[in-house]
């Protein structure tokens, strides 16, 4: 379960995440949204603590990231905005490195593999260098080398950006699983349909600040909204919103 209360960020003047809190429960996918510069890549990156939060706290399974950021890292799995392959190693390679910096053993590391190569529908790509590979192959093994140490809590970022109708459906099947296996995912999208059909709950950001959060059915009522992108555009109080 992932927790962030109050969270506040900075940079120089300009107030990125203002206050920021909600929860990731476990077996559901939460949906984070928002317009472009709302705040929520930036609160991200202190939730996998890339970054450190003026004042607030970020608890994942109970552990304060800003008390023991090593035992946070541990009990998740990131998929960032930049997914930053090494484009010299294979794929199974890349995940085997992190997999070796999560201390496993050759063993562990192998059978987490093959699992997350089956999962992702890998074996095409598998043992292929990754220079070269497109955006859905750069994610599958992004994503694949995000959650060899099996974490308990995924966090993905615009998991389907980029991808093709195919890849695309796969990631949603990928996602579904990752739920069922009792998982907390908390991912980021633009792309309202995916959203509609994935999310169990949708927390939006606007202006750094929660607006609005629910399950889409509680969205639309609270909106008086029947759409999920025109409740969106009405909870974040811009027409903008359509264009994030």
């Amino acid at each position: 379960m992932i927790e962030v209360r109050d969270l506040h960020k900075a940079f120089g003047k300009v107030k990125a995440v203002d206050g920021v809190g909600f929860s990731a429960a476990d077996g559901q996918i939460t949906g984070l949204l928002g317009p472009n510069g709302a705040g929520k890549t930036t609160s991200l990156r202190m939730l996998y603590t890339l970054m450190k939060p003026d004042r607030g706290q970020v608890l994942v399974d109970g552990i304060d990231a800003n008390v023991d950021p090593a035992g946070v890292r541990r009990r998740l799995g990131v998929l960032p905005d930049s997914r930053g392959l090494y484009k010299r190693l294979t794929s199974r390679e890349n995940i085997r490195y992190f997999g070796q910096l999560h201390g496993m053993d050759d063993a562990l590391i192998a059978q987490r593999t093959e699992a997350l190569s089956r999962a992702l529908e890998m074996g095409d790509i598998i043992d292929r260098r990754t220079e070269g590979f497109s955006q859905g192959q750069r994610v599958k093994t992004a994503i694949a080398r995000a959650l060899v140490h099996d974490p308990r809590n995924v966090i993905l970022d615009e998991p389907t950006n980029g991808l093709d109708v195919m890849a695309t459906r796969a990631m949603r099947r990928f996602l579904l699983q990752l739920r069922a296996e009792g998982r907390c995912v908390l991912f980021s999208s633009h792309i309202m349909q995916e959203v509609a059909a994935l999310c169990d709950r949708i927390v939006i950001i606007a202006r750094g600040q929660v607006v609005a959060e629910g399950t889409p059915d509680e969205l639309r009522a609270q909106t008086g909204e029947s759409n999920l992108e025109d409740a969106f555009v009405k909870a974040i109080g811009t027409e903008e919103g359509l264009m994030a």
